[in-house]
Formats: structure tokens, sequence, C-alpha cells
């Protein structure tokens, strides 16, 4: 079995892999500051809640957009399950082309989600829109050309802004609306945070499809927390709650023979 753990701003986001198939989904706060103990007993703890063996997890991989992260949960990886986890980082083999002015700054979670784009969808040109902390937006061409992305405020981050930065807006739950128009000041920031995710989902999409591809219809993949939310809008052809989980798998595959156990 193999354990894939994908640290983000807000959560991370974990999936256990028995012969390809994502056996168990979980997520937990991410946290800065975490001891290696703290990471290892939460880990151990969630695989035996849900009948899995500790003992059973061969392989690990890790990508992060938090740096202060990675150093605990290596260590929790090899005191806890006795492996060298795999981290999807800057110099690995992603069989992808990065055409970033510099490479290194694209994060570990697009370039998961891009391995695992061309892994599933192969000689498409792709958008991968990732709704988390952050929704981001990745093109791929047909010949696995990473040309680059959009990124803009979050669900939740748009969210947290209103209430912080406003006396009288609360704090609402995000949720699929079926008109825009609100009729309470709760509807009206759900409307706003739902439509206005929609505009700029098919604006940017619309944008990236002419500038990239010339008007070449590209594969639209929506993945991350919220893509769910939007399956109704036809934005994307397909909804993948757990690509970055795929490209991990695949990247430590592309991998493999240079890893080691502990």
């Amino acid at each position: 079995m193999i354990l894939a753990l994908d640290v983000g701003n807000t959560q991370i986001f974990g999936g256990v892999v028995d012969k390809d198939k994502i056996i168990l989904k979980f997520r937990k706060t991410s946290k800065t500051g975490a001891s290696s103990d703290e990471y290892g007993l939460f880990l151990r703890s969630v695989l035996k809640e849900n009948s899995i063996d500790p003992s059973l997890i061969q392989e690990i991989a890790i990508c992060s957009v938090v740096p202060d992260v990675v150093y605990s949960l290596r260590g929790a990886c090899r005191k806890y399950f006795e492996v060298t986890p795999f981290l999807l980082q800057p110099g690995v083999k992603t069989g992808l082309k990065i055409k970033y002015s510099n490479p290194i700054e694209v994060g570990s979670d697009r370039i998961a989600n891009a391995i695992a784009g061309i892994h599933l969808y192969p000689e498409k040109p792709l958008i991968i829109v990732d709704l988390g902390t952050a929704t981001t937006f990745c093109a791929i061409t047909k010949a696995k050309d990473y040309l680059g992305g959009v990124i803009i405020g979050g669900l939740r981050l748009s969210m947290e802004a209103l209430e912080a930065k406003t006396a009288k807006l609360p704090s609402v739950e995000i949720m699929a609306m079926t008109t825009v128009l609100g009729r309470s000041t709760t509807e009206s920031l759900q409307s706003g945070l739902y439509y206005g995710h929609v505009g700029q989902i098919k604006e940017i999409t619309t944008r990236i499809t002419q500038e990239c591809f010339q008007n070449e219809k590209p594969f639209v993949i929506g993945t991350g927390g919220f893509a769910g939310l939007f399956e109704k809008e036809n934005l994307f052809n397909v909804v993948h709650p757990d690509l970055v989980i795929t490209g991990l798998i695949q990247a430590l595959k592309i991998n493999r023979s240079g890893l080691n156990h502990f």
C-alpha cells in the first residue's frame, strides 16, 4: 500500500492507495510547528480507525506548498512507518516540460495535478482548475508542455476576507446556489461567492483557450475540495477530486528506481 499526502495551506489531504485504487481518503488541518510525533501518531491512528494496518504501508509520497511541515512529516514517516518518503520537488522526474520562467516557482500540488492529467487524459490539451485555499488554473499542451497558470483567491479565502474586513458581514456556509439574487445578507454573500467564482472560472478558461490553444477546445478538469459544488454549471469536462493523489502516485512510480527504504 502507498500513503500519499498533499500538504496545502489549510489542510493535509491524504489517501491510501492499494493496487492503483484509493481505498481511504482523509483530511487534517495543516499546522506549522507540529512535531514528527504529532503527525506520526495521527497518521497511524487514522489508518487503524479505518481498519488499515500501518505496517502495510510500503511507500509514502508527499507534495507540499508549506515547507515548514515537510521536515516533521519526513521524520514521522521514518519513525512511525520505517519509510523514507518520496517528495515531489524540483529535480525529480515528472514527464512534463515546465515552461515557467523559473520552474522552481511552480507549486508541487499543481505539478502533481498536471502529472495526473497527462496520465489520465493523454494527447489532450488540458486546463486543470483546482479549487482549494486558492483557485489555480494550469494549462498543459498535448506535447506535455506545462505552459503556466493563473492563481486567484479561493472561496473560503474570499469569505474570510469579507468577514474580517467588514463590520456587518457574517461568515456563511459555502454552497451551490440555484438563484443569483439573494433575499438576505447570508444569501447575498453565498450567491456572490458562488456565482462570482463561476464567472471567474468561465472567463479565465475562455482566455486561456484563446491564448494558449488557438481556440482548440481543451479538456477541462475540475479538482480540489470545492470542485464538486460546480458540477451543474458545465464548467468542467470532468470533476476529479482526487487528482493530486493520482498525480503523486504516478510521480512516485516514475521516480521509484531511485528510492530506498529507511
